[in-house]
Parts: structure tokens; sequence; C-alpha cells
């Protein structure tokens, strides 16, 4: 999902998406977290969005330690993702138990942005086989610079052409991908997120605590997957449906996703102390 370009640390403040999904989402939390307990303020998460975000890493590093928040809603073994999440849900309780705020701010940050970027619909398109279809069979990990994640390869010289228009190109992979993705972010740039369907609440809490985070983000995963969203705009590009639906469904139970996953993470702080 769109988070702003990656050249300064308060990019994306205006438009970004994933900040204004994590802003909504810590007001939606905030009434829940215990008053004992040394949460991370918003400021402190969105310190870890932008350059230093997970979008950062992919200019700073290409293919080096860069996340790939990719997921196939219909492959139950597609569990890279998740495990990521799991991971940084973790890491959240631990830092929230050892009162190390500033490792609490940057989990929170990064889970939400895998959180988000997971439910996105263009995230469900199968990126990586297509990459390696693209590039000859090289594997994603051999993107190593910035040149060869932007120019792919080919056999001659009129192959490469033809496969860089297919991922650059008018309806191309990518082109897709990101006016997908700018559609989302000018759709809610004007749009009021403080009530909406969706909201976190008691009742998600004692989900959580009943059957795990993992299980209630893939429901909610198979529900957007089941709207079809990115299959409309690969067919008919942006329509008012898609905006309607991006306001009113998509992007709220995105947020409340977020919600889950940071108080999943205070659950993990409290069964330290059990």
């Amino acid at each position: 999902m769109y988070s702003g370009t990656t050249f300064r640390i308060k990019s994306g403040r205006v438009m970004g998406v994933h900040q204004r999904i994590d802003r909504v989402a810590k007001r939606q939390l905030r009434p829940f977290i215990p008053s004992s307990l040394k949460f991370p303020t918003l400021y402190q998460i969105l310190h870890y969005e932008g350059l230093n975000g997970p979008d950062g890493i992919k200019r700073k590093s290409p293919a080096k330690d860069e996340p790939w928040h990719y997921i196939n809603p219909e492959d139950p073994n597609d569990t890279a993702l998740l495990d990521m999440i799991d991971e940084h849900i973790s890491n959240m309780g631990k830092a929230l138990r050892s009162k190390n705020v500033e490792r609490a701010a940057f989990e929170a940050a990064w889970m939400a942005h895998a959180i988000t970027d997971g439910l996105t619909p263009a995230h469900h398109y199968p990126l990586e086989s297509k990459l390696e279809e693209l590039r000859c069979g090289e594997g994603i990990e051999t993107r190593t610079t910035t040149k060869e994640k932007i120019l792919l390869p080919g056999k001659t010289r009129r192959h490469q052409l033809e496969n860089n228009w297919e991922f650059w190109g008018a309806k191309g992979v990518m082109t897709t991908h990101f006016n997908f993705e700018l559609g989302v972010a000018t759709t809610i740039s004007t749009a009021k997120l403080t009530t909406m369907a969706h909201a976190f609440n008691g009742d998600d809490i004692i989900q959580l605590e009943k059957y795990g985070f993992r299980d209630l983000y893939l429901n909610i995963l198979s529900e957007i997957h089941s709207m079809g969203m990115y299959d409309e705009f690969q067919k008919k590009g942006w329509t008012r449906h898609l905006a309607k639906e991006t306001k009113q469904d998509l992007i709220p139970l995105i947020i409340k996703a977020v919600v889950m996953g940071w108080y999943a993470a205070i659950l993990a702080e409290r069964e330290g102390f059990a």
C-alpha cells in the first residue's frame, strides 16, 4: 500500500495510506490499552514508516533483508507473511514487557505495514512467480541493485523490451499494482475515517483470546479477497464501486486487523507475566 516517497522520514504524512491507517488504528486501540502499560505513541510508531519503514529498505538495499508482503489467499501453505506478522507480535510483546518503547514502536509500525499489505488486493497477485517468468527464471533474490529491480532482462533485445512492457507498460503488472494503490490513496485522502463499520471492540478481544490473531486475520483476508476488487480494477479501472468498497469495507477491515495485531502484542506481553 502507498506510504509516500521514501526520501525523507516525514514522507506520506498527508496522503500515505499506511500512516492514515496507523493513526486511526491507534485511536481505536487507545481505550483498550492498560493504564499500567507503556505503549508507543503515534509519533513513535510513524517514525518507522516512510524512509524508516519496509518501503525504505527497498530503496536502500534492494533484495537484502527486504520484506516480501505478498500472500495467496487461496493457498493455505503460503504462510511466509503470516509467520512474519506472528514474529512482529511476539517481538512487540517482549519489547512491551521489558519497557523498550523504541523497539515496541518499530515492531508496531512494521507489523502494521505487513498486515496492511497482506490485506491489500494488489498484494494477492502472484508477483513472485510472474517476476521469475519475466526475469528468465531468475528469482527475486537476484535483484540486488536498483537497476536490476527496474530493468528486466531478456534473451534478446526484443524479448527484453517485451518483458519490460509487460511489467511497466500501460496495464502492465507493476503499473496496474501502482495504479490500484494510488486509487485507494486518492479515495481516502479526503475521507473521514473516524466512525466506521468494523471498528475494534470488546468482542474482538474475546475472539483474540479464544482463537489467536492468525485465524482472525485469515478470516478478514478471505472476506476481502471474496470482494474481487483487484479483478474488477484490472477489467474496468478505478470505479465508483471500488471507491465505495474501499471506504466502507476495505480500509475499515484493514484498520481493524492492525488494531487486533497490536492488541495481540499486548496479550503476548501479559502472558510473559503469567
